[in-house]
C-alpha cells in the first residue's frame, strides 16, 4: 500500500470531529511544504507489537548518532491520541524553542521541546501552530 493510501486510511479511521481536524492539519502542512516527503509510521515494532501511536510524517532530516551512523527521519509528525491530536516538531536545534516562542501564544495546548498536544483545533491559535511548522521546514 502506498504511503498516501496509508495516510488516508489512518485519517479516515479517526472518529469525528478528530477526522476532520486531522484532514485540515494534513492539508495545512502540505500547504506549508508542498511536495515534501511523506511518511507513515504504524506505531509497531519489528515484532508487530504496538509501541506508539501511528504517525504521519512530513519532510526529512538526518539524525547523526555518536557512532557516526545516520538515520533519516521526518521533520513534522501528526498523530491522533486518546485525548486529541499531537503535532511533533522534530530535530530542532534548540529544545526550548517551541515552549519559549509559542507556548504562551498557542492557546490551550501542552508544549514540550518537540510536541504540541491539544484536544481540538478550537483550543489553539492555528496561525501560531503554522508558524512553528513553517519554522521547522525552514530551519536547516
Amino acid at each position: 500500500m502506498k504511503t498516501e493510501e496509508q495516510i488516508d486510511n489512518y485519517i479516515m479511521s479517526q472518529p469525528e470531529p478528530k477526522r476532520q481536524e486531522m484532514k485540515e492539519l494534513h492539508q495545512l502542512i502540505l500547504q506549508v511544504s508542498p511536495g515534501c516527503k511523506l511518511w507513515f509510521e504504524d506505531g509497531k515494532n519489528n515484532e508487530g507489537k504496538t509501541v506508539s501511536n501511528p504517525n504521519i510524517g512530513y519532510g526529512s532530516y538526518s539524525i547523526k548518532y555518536a557512532d557516526g551512523t545516520t538515520k533519516e527521519f521526518f521533520r513534522i509528525g501528526l498523530s491522533a491520541n486518546t485525548t486529541g491530536i499531537s503535532v511533533y516538531i522534530l530535530g530542532l536545534k534548540d529544545k526550548n524553542y517551541l515552549a519559549q516562542t509559542h507556548g504562551d501564544k498557542i492557546g490551550k495546548a501542552s508544549v514540550t521541546g518537540y510536541c504540541i498536544k491539544f484536544k481540538t483545533l478550537k483550543d489553539i491559535n492555528i496561525n501560531i501552530l503554522e508558524a512553528a511548522i513553517r519554522y521547522r521546514f525552514e530551519e536547516a
